[in-house]
């Protein structure tokens, strides 16, 4: 064991470690903190959970006591990939440089952005911030890094699960080439090697512990259910939810959209919790960390945003409702218990479909968890019960059990109706006067009800009141003279180019059509039947 007092740090910060109430030093903190303090770039590799967070705030709160911050320059760059976790780093720099004039910032997106600027304007020594955030800021003009003396890259791998490594690169490039680099990362893929050959200057190499290996300090557990059954998934977490000795736990999620529903199934059978996820407002997810940490929440219901980096001491249990899709996000996802050499437990909802992603999971840790057996509770039964409880596809499933065959049939439309069907009397049928062979009505079929028989074809037919009205209104329309043509609107400017070019058209125009008489056929030849064609209804 290695005590934080042999590692080179000034006395004031040493008070400030003493004052949280720890003395020794873990893995990576003892191997990293002399390095840093020497100056040279670290690259540090360790599990989650193993104090790296402190690894490299210590060393910076030294190595900036002597110096002076100036306006819209930072003198230290601290990115992290996710809000949560760079204001945890916050949250660590105040504790451990409470006993300096060292001052910071927090740059994370949902929160105001004009008492960030402010800050920015007075001058602050430690920047600390989430990619996107910053680069808003810097491409605005709000703050320059050529000051830049020391940056800290934490939670690199994560970084590259979220699309981050362009705007690190970025990022990269605006700082000086002289600064000192400390990178922390759980897990060496090839672009995070890539990145560290490019933009570190012979780092020493730190790797406290073999990668994505689980600690020795959680106790794991897996709990198979026959059914993929959402509704089967979220009795079994209840189960294990409800077990005496869990003190608080995180539940961890797939999807988004499955963190709501889980989370508000807790809250229906009476359990404190509450969600966290990328979609909810930054106030609203701060909140519900602070209450989780406090005790005033005792179930976070999250998806992978809060797996990485969040520093909570005291969590006891860890449910995953869902295999995780990469097998190194379990390893991330239950490192939120067993921390600080304390006792924790995780779980694991395993249905026939994940037998794919357990085997990944199982392959990496090289271990084989306990399997623990739900007694009491007929899992059968739950798949074959009607879902009311808002499953995943949301009670659809209940909407087509009943089929169409529970619907009342759609009323006829009015116009395609019989009288009968509208409570009407049918007419009495008159006479009707015989009709031009042009002048008859098309026979129309009446539209009928699904599997019904069609109905009969039958003519409609008009009554001599109707033809008589008819013939009424085609004579009048035939003694309407065609109204005069309109004289061509002068407009200012180019009016009489535009007449002219009309009478060059009328000029050029080809000779109108003539009718079997040898006169023209203009609308003075057109019946006006014809012109206006009638509708005649029955």
């Amino acid at each position: 064991m290695t005590e934080f007092s042999q590692l080179g740090l000034s006395p004031t910060t040493l008070q400030a470690v003493a004052d949280t109430g720890y003395t020794t030093a873990t893995p990576i903190q003892a191997a990293a903190i002399p390095v840093a303090l020497a100056g040279r770039d670290v690259l540090g590799i360790a599990q989650t959970g193993t104090g790296k967070t402190a690894a490299f705030t210590l060393p910076l709160i030294d190595r900036l006591q002597s110096g002076r911050a100036r306006a819209r320059m930072p003198r230290a760059l601290v990115l992290a990939p996710t809000r949560e976790l760079a204001d945890q780093v916050a949250e660590s720099f105040a504790k451990y440089a409470k006993g300096t004039k060292l001052n910071w910032v927090l740059l994370i997106g949902g929160v105001s952005m004009g008492d960030q600027v402010a800050a920015l304007n007075k001058g602050v020594d430690v920047l600390i911030a989430t990619p996107g955030r910053l680069i808003d800021l810097f491409e605005r003009g709000k703050m320059l890094l050529t000051g830049v003396e020391l940056m800290v890259i934490d939670e690199a791998d994560r970084m590259l699960d979220m699309g981050f490594i362009p705007d690190i690169e970025k990022i990269f490039k605006l700082t000086p080439p002289k600064r000192q680099t400390l990178f922390f990362s759980a897990t060496m893929p090839p672009e995070i090697t890539r990145l560290t050959t490019q933009f570190l200057k012979d780092p020493t190499r730190i790797e406290a512990s073999r990668p994505a290996m689980t600690a020795d300090t959680i106790t794991q557990y897996i709990v198979r259910i026959p059914t993929s059954d959402p509704k089967a998934k979220r009795t079994a977490l209840r189960a294990l939810v409800g077990r005496e000795d869990v003190k608080n736990g995180i539940v961890f999620c797939n999807r988004k959209s499955e963190v709501d529903i889980v989370a508000k199934s807790l809250k229906t059978h009476g359990f404190d919790a509450a969600p966290i996820h990328g979609d909810l407002d930054q106030s609203l997810r701060m909140k519900t960390l602070a209450d989780f940490r406090s005790g005033a929440l005792k179930i976070l219901v999250a998806s992978d945003v809060a797996a990485r980096g969040l520093d909570i001491p005291d969590v006891s249990h860890v449910f995953n409702y869902d295999v995780s899709h990469h097998a190194d996000d379990y390893v991330h996802r239950i490192g939120r218990t067993g921390r600080a050499g304390k006792l924790g437990q995780a779980f694991m909802i395993v249905t026939p479909a994940d037998d794919k992603a357990l085997d990944k999971v199982l392959k990496l840790i090289k271990k084989d968890p306990e399997e623990l057996v739900l007694d009491g509770i007929d899992f059968a039964a739950i798949k074959d019960a009607p879902r009311r409880d808002g499953g995943r596809d949301g009670g659809r499933g209940e909407k087509r059990a009943r089929g169409r065959g529970d619907r009342p049939a759609r009323a006829p439309r009015h116009e395609d109706a019989a009288p009968e069907a509208l409570g009407e009397q049918p007419a009495t049928e008159v006479a009707p006067a015989p009709l031009a062979a042009e002048d008859a009505a098309p026979a129309r079929r009446t539209r009928s009800r699904r599997g019904a028989k069609p109905a009969v074809d039958t003519p409609v037919e008009a009554a001599p009141v109707a033809q008589t009205a008819v013939a009424d209104l085609v004579e009048a329309e035939a003694s309407v003279e065609p109204p005069a043509p309109r004289e061509p609107r002068r407009e200012r400017g180019r009016g009489r180019d535009r007449e002219r070019n009309a009478e060059s058209r009328e000029a050029a125009a080809p000779e109108a059509p003539r009718s079997g008489n040898g006169r023209p056929f203009g609308d003075a030849e057109i019946p006006a039947f014809l012109r206006r064609p009638v509708t005649i209804r029955g």
